[in-house]
């Protein structure tokens, strides 16, 4: 997979932009940054998409902009020229996808069905753009395609918004999605990109969907846990769950049999996807100890950060 798709993946939702001034252009992707999205699909729909992507690349050189609705070998190479990093069009036209190859360009074609799939694998694509994802079947429709197509996987686009986003990336073959709700043209035309920055922070959060998970308790011996565990069990009807190095007190507490990780103990924080979770806390300045990766079945289950809260460590568990 080329490596700006990547981190689109990584990054999870792609907002898609329609500019009609490109005036808009550099508040907008301000605006996305700030808000936690540091991607944008600029469609070539309007007369400002090739100067607002200038601008978005010149101006703001972390973010990964590219350019949508895409239709001729001119466009893409407009686009590129603009500074795109990425080319998307609603279809799959093999001389578009040809062209941008042999330039090195990356490029998501539409796809919508089986005949589409099959044309992109034999371009040499590994990713394609679903369209329009929820007209065309939505999810049940990916994950039939995905099933004899077995190293493909899909950006759907069209439809998507904040009911129905982690729904669609729960899906292990699909990348990234595409989407608009946190861009609103007249939010645009008003002017309010604080909105959009809200909006777009919000869409974050849900596709993070963090939550506390548990408190872990430091005690000094597996006598005195095991007297905490009891007392929790007598006072709330906690259940006690004994490992062998803690105690579960219920599904809130996990009370350590000695001093672990963290003057008071650590705080164990749930996310839906611990990945890209990294990626966008790395984003928002955090850093994280690599060697407390906890890996099963080749998937990354839970990680601490660098540092201690309150005297608290605190690390992400997957979901």
């Amino acid at each position: 997979m080329n490596a700006v798709i990547e981190e689109l993946g990584k990054i999870g939702i792609v907002p898609v932009i329609a500019l009609d001034d490109a005036k808009d252009a550099e508040p907008l992707a301000k605006a996305l940054i700030e808000g936690g999205l540091p991607a944008a699909e600029v469609t070539f729909r309007t007369a400002a998409a090739e100067e607002s992507i200038k601008i978005m690349s010149e101006k703001f050189p972390e973010l990964v902009v590219g350019a949508g609705t895409v239709l001729t070998p001119e466009q893409a190479d407009r686009a590129m020229n603009a500074g795109a990093k990425f080319i998307v069009s609603p279809g799959l036209n093999p001389k578009v996808v040809k062209h941008c190859l042999d330039k090195g360009y990356p490029i998501v074609p539409g796809t919508s069905n089986p005949s589409d799939v099959e044309v992109a694998i034999e371009l040499g694509l590994d990713v394609v753009k679903f369209f329009p994802a929820e007209a065309a079947g939505g999810l049940n429709m990916i994950k039939s395609m995905a099933a004899p197509y077995t190293q493909m996987k899909f950006m759907p686009t069209g439809g998507i918004n904040a009911g129905n986003l982690k729904t669609y990336l729960d899906f292990n073959k699909i990348v990234c999605c595409g989407g608009s709700w946190m861009v609103k043209k007249d939010l645009v035309a008003a002017g309010d990109f604080e909105g959009i920055k809200n909006l777009t922070r919000e869409a974050v959060d849900t596709m993070l969907g963090f939550e506390m998970r548990h408190i872990g308790m430091n005690m000094a011996n597996a006598e005195e846990a095991e007297e905490l565990a009891d007392t929790l069990e007598k006072m709330f009807s906690f259940p006690k769950k004994v490992g062998n190095s803690s105690i579960f007190s219920g599904t809130g507490f996990e009370i350590m049999k000695k001093q672990g990780r963290g003057t008071h103990g650590h705080i164990a924080i749930a996310t839906n996807y611990i990945e890209r979770a990294i990626y966008h806390l790395q984003k928002r300045g955090f850093e994280f100890d690599e060697d407390s990766r906890v890996i099963k079945e080749g998937k990354l289950k839970a990680i601490y950060f660098k540092g201690s809260f309150g005297g608290f460590d605190m690390h992400l568990v997957q979901k």
